[in-house]
């Protein structure tokens, strides 16, 4: 699900991209969250996308923008860790269209632990398009081995969005951090049994040259 793998990280922050079988996504940048904020024409040309409806969700506020906006200005080198914006792509670049965002709060906590999440626009839900986001997002944050766990959280009355969870090998885990919220999570080892991917085996080393994963 990777355009371009473990060697984007070497990229400007701001070109970081992951490509899927129909979504585009771009990782978010101090440029784009100003842009978003003050100047939707530059912030579709920074993106090279139509932005038709925006936000996606009444959630996804001025007061959350900002947040990202001073986020990304406090954590220049953070790039991947904060928004990710999803673009939708035809077969040429007038057909690029952007359909949703999302991402994660933060880079990876003390014990590997981050939390995804994702957001679409209206008319494009129900297309796949947040399972196919979020399955990439969470490939690409076992990319990094201080990753053990991604976490997430939703409404338990929003079945759309539990799916996406579930369709992503989430298993529910209790209470989330608000009332009426409820917690999801993946596990590294849950991810591997998932997708057979070896290459997301992190070993340790142990007394006596044994190694555990």
């Amino acid at each position: 699900m990777h355009a371009n793998g473990k060697d984007a990280r070497n990229n400007k922050m701001s070109y970081l991209r992951l490509v899927t079988e129909r979504l585009e996504l771009t990782a978010g940048s101090l440029a784009l969250s100003q842009a978003e904020l003050q100047d939707r024409t530059r912030f579709g040309e920074l993106l090279n996308a139509q932005v038709v409806e925006w936000p996606p969700s009444p959630e996804y506020d001025e007061q959350v923008m900002t947040f990202m906006r001073d986020y990304f200005a406090a954590n220049p080198n953070d790039g991947g860790w904060g928004a990710w914006y999803f673009i939708l792509c035809g077969s040429n670049e007038e057909e690029r269209v952007l359909i949703g965002n999302g991402g994660f709060k933060g880079s990876p906590s003390s014990d590997g632990s981050v939390e995804v999440g994702y957001s679409i626009v209206d008319r494009f839900q129900r297309k796949g398009y947040a399972t196919e986001a979020v399955q990439s997002l969470v490939a690409w944050a076992f990319d990094y081995p201080e990753v053990r766990r991604v976490l997430a959280e939703a409404l338990p009355e929003n079945t759309p969005s539990v799916r996406v969870l579930e369709k992503n090998g989430f298993r529910y885990i209790g209470q989330g951090s608000e009332e009426g919220v409820i917690r999801y999570k993946i596990t590294r080892e849950d991810f591997i049994q998932r997708t057979g991917r070896l290459d997301a085996v992190v070993t340790t080393p142990l007394a006596g040259g044994k190694r555990q994963v």
